[in-house]
């Protein structure tokens, strides 16, 4: 059985679209009622002032502007395939669209995208433009990583069931997937610094684990093994002298050479 890739979403997202707006029964995982209540819940936020709006948004001026557009249009505005829709480095590197057509029929049931609106989203589903953070509260429902963590563990879990699952989430994101006792596969980029010590790389982090994420989906029986022998695009190489394991959990860092 292939493994289980969880991803995040991107902040950027292209606008527009072609298809009809979001309905119910129209995506793989179906937490339509949660759907609906997230929704909901957003165009009322967007009725708020501009520094409410703004606070929960992290997005001031014309770009406020345009998210609280998106937003208050959600239930109506044509939507078009998520991974068509997010346009951040993570996605850049995946470049989906460039695979073969076989690769891409894989990544359709490889490939889970925790959100904020739409909880579980895989590369085909139709979403709508929009934005929100996992990790702010939202009106009467709270913090959404929280409120969102029991359906999305629970739908999670039986898709883990006898996969490999390599999680690629940022700690806003893992916060809503609560994988306890479910082994995973985690990865670290690390590079030297001006002491010469190993640091996590922050600012291309994305842009790595969109790389890391297209190997996968390209060669989905690869394991910590086979990628002691894979260089990644960027220059870096698996040490597993710094495989570290916890629970379940195994942390593979990546060097640059």
């Amino acid at each position: 059985m292939d493994p289980l890739v969880l991803i995040p979403p991107s902040e950027g997202k292209a606008s527009g679209g072609v298809g009809p707006p979001w309905r119910p029964a129209t995506m793989a995982i179906d937490l339509d009622h949660q759907r609906l209540r997230v929704m909901a819940a957003l165009r009322s936020a967007m009725r708020a002032n501009v520094t409410a709006r703004a606070k929960l948004l992290g997005v001031k001026g014309d770009a406020l502007a345009a998210a609280t557009a998106a937003n208050r249009d959600i239930a109506d505005a044509p939507t078009m395939p998520a991974i068509e829709r997010f346009t951040g480095v993570l996605y850049g590197a995946l470049d989906l669209a460039s695979l073969p057509a076989a690769a891409r029929r894989r990544a359709e049931s490889m490939l889970v995208i925790p959100s904020g609106v739409f909880g579980l989203v895989v590369p085909s589903d139709p979403i709508p433009d929009h934005k929100l953070k996992m990790g702010v509260s939202l009106g009467g429902l709270g913090r959404l990583s929280s409120w969102w963590r029991e359906p999305l563990t629970d739908t999670l879990r039986e898709r883990c069931e006898g996969r490999q699952v390599w999680n690629l989430l940022p700690r806003e994101h893992a916060a809503a997937v609560a994988l306890v006792g479910v082994p995973q596969l985690r990865a670290t980029f690390l590079e030297p610094n001006s002491a010469g010590d190993l640091v996590a790389v922050s600012h291309w982090n994305k842009l790595l684990k969109g790389a890391l994420a297209r190997h996968l989906v390209e060669h989905p029986s690869t394991g910590p093994a086979e990628l002691a022998a894979w260089t990644h695009p960027s220059g870096f190489r698996l040490d597993p002298s710094l495989t570290t394991e916890q629970d379940g959990t195994t942390d593979l860092c990546f060097v640059r050479i």
